[in-house]
């Protein structure tokens, strides 16, 4: 059953000094508790993408990158102590500035800009409409209170500043990814211990999973430069490293307790079924807003850096997945340890992707988001995700019983339901849940300790880049003048 995040009901609270017309007012509601409309937007793409045809991690990850950027530029002006990321990482490329002489909305420049964003990047979906009905709602909560000049300049700037992002995203690599998630003229390589295709899976093409996306433009420079991590030598010896990574996988499927199980299940978020890895890290930044009630500058600048270190972990990790070309552990299990098939195929607890092994994307990516949300609310945070709290079950089923073998001591699982109906995950820290969604592709039989560890240590550094951007400015307040009289 797919997960179903709800937007929230459009709030008919508004502060009125939200968008009031002096600069000095701009300032003021930066320092508020965020606008629920930074929020309400992050909801919307978490909904798009979930239900998106031909949905994966891959072009979720590039999609929220964009629009968490985007959020970003178009609100940066309301505060004094922020500034611009995107000449440093876009070259060439240039964003309006708004006048500092006149009164702006920030929120409706974000209302416009998210908009004019989302449908962008998702406009095979046809989800204009809902896309288009949800900017109308938002929009009118702040056009009764302000002249027609200020709604028209704000929305105007919006709109600018995500005409200009997109333009320069058609250049990563990645532009309309969505039309060639399995190339089918992809050559295989040939050698002893590389990535074939899943028995079962979570893909019926027999394809890898965009096996170019390595190539892709990362947001941050220094991510696009930094050196590839090895995987371990491919080794039959028992006594290699590789050999018994692999059987911990194989030991580890026959201790999974229920509670083992349900972990696997929430961290598992397949893209045919749920809004995928990249939507699970989005629903985070916006568990953190809302619990910390960060102000709507600090709220955009959430989304920006965990989807800018989202889409920079994912083009990462498929460099090094197609340049290594690693087995899954499932391949070296059925071929070492079951190789006259008398367990029946050996199948993990989940069902693989369509993408060779080394490195662990889910570890990645939860690190990268980790990193900068550590960094923007601190160590010790305590929260609840809920990100498939309206998810009444989920029914993982194999093909065909024929597959299990009822009374081996390592029967396969062929049906497994989980009811999450009313429960959430309560972590500590943010580094505690990017720890357990690493641990759950070992219990799950997706990946080896060594794969989830190097991605745990890649997404560190990734989200450091990220967090190294110039998002403040340093011992400087930008100059705002009043609203002329």
């Amino acid at each position: 059953m797919a997960t179903h995040l709800i937007i929230p009901t459009v709030l008919t609270f508004c502060l009125l000094w939200s968008c009031r017309f002096s600069a000095h007012a701009q300032v003021t509601t930066a320092r508020s508790a965020a606008d629920p409309i930074a929020v309400t937007w992050a909801d919307m793409t978490v909904r798009v993408m979930t239900k998106a045809p031909k949905n994966t991690p891959t072009y979720g990850s590039r999609a929220i990158g964009y629009l968490g950027l985007t959020m970003y530029e178009t609100v940066l002006y309301a505060s004094a102590h922020h500034q611009s990321v995107f000449k440093k990482i876009s070259g060439t490329y240039a964003l309006p500035k708004p006048d500092r002489h006149k009164a702006y909305c920030w929120e409706l420049a974000l209302n416009a800009g998210q908009a004019y964003m989302l449908k962008a990047l998702y406009s095979y979906t046809q989800k204009e409409q809902l896309i288009d009905s949800l900017e109308t709602v938002l929009r009118q909560r702040y056009t009764s209170r302000l002249s027609p000049d200020v709604v028209e300049r704000s929305e105007q700037f919006g709109r600018a500043v995500a005409s200009i992002i997109y333009d320069w995203s058609k250049t990563d690599g990645g532009h309309q990814g969505y039309d060639r998630n399995f190339p089918p003229d992809f050559v295989w390589p040939n050698g002893e211990g590389l990535w074939t295709p899943p028995l079962v899976g979570q893909s019926k093409s027999k394809l890898p999973l965009h096996p170019t996306w390595g190539q892709n433009r990362t947001f941050s420079v220094r991510n696009g430069k930094l050196p590839l991590p090895k995987p371990l030598a491919y080794s039959t010896n028992p006594t290699s490293q590789y050999y018994n990574q692999c059987k911990e996988v194989l030991e580890r499927k026959k201790t999974l307790t229920s509670a083992d199980q349900a972990t696997v299940m929430w961290w598992g978020d397949d893209p045919t079924e749920t809004c995928s890895p990249p939507g699970h890290s989005y629903n985070l930044a916006t568990i953190a807003i809302r619990t910390s009630q960060a102000t709507l500058v600090k709220a955009a600048e959430t989304y920006a850096r965990v989807g800018m270190a989202v889409a920079d972990a994912f083009v990462c990790c498929w460099k090094v997945k197609f340049t290594f070309m690693v087995q899954r552990p499932s391949t070296f299990i059925q071929d070492n340890f079951n190789p006259t098939r008398s367990w029946g195929p050996w199948l993990p607890f989940f069902l693989e992707p369509p993408f060779p092994s080394f490195y662990s994307g889910h570890a990645v990516q939860s690190a990268a988001t980790a990193t900068v949300l550590t960094e923007l609310y601190g160590d010790a945070f305590f929260f609840t995700d809920n990100t498939h709290l309206n998810r009444l079950e989920d029914v993982y089923t194999y093909p065909s019983t024929a597959l299990a073998k009822p009374g081996h001591p390592d029967p396969q699982m062929v049906a497994y339901v989980l009811t999450n109906k009313g429960k959430g995950r309560h972590y500590q820290s943010f580094w505690e849940a990017a720890q357990e969604c690493a641990e759950s592709r070992l219990m799950g039989g997706i990946h080896t300790r060594y794969e989830n560890e190097v991605g745990l240590a890649e997404g560190a550094k990734i989200g450091r880049n990220i967090n190294s951007l110039r998002w403040h400015l340093i011992n400087v307040v930008r100059p705002f003048r009043k609203r002329p009289v």
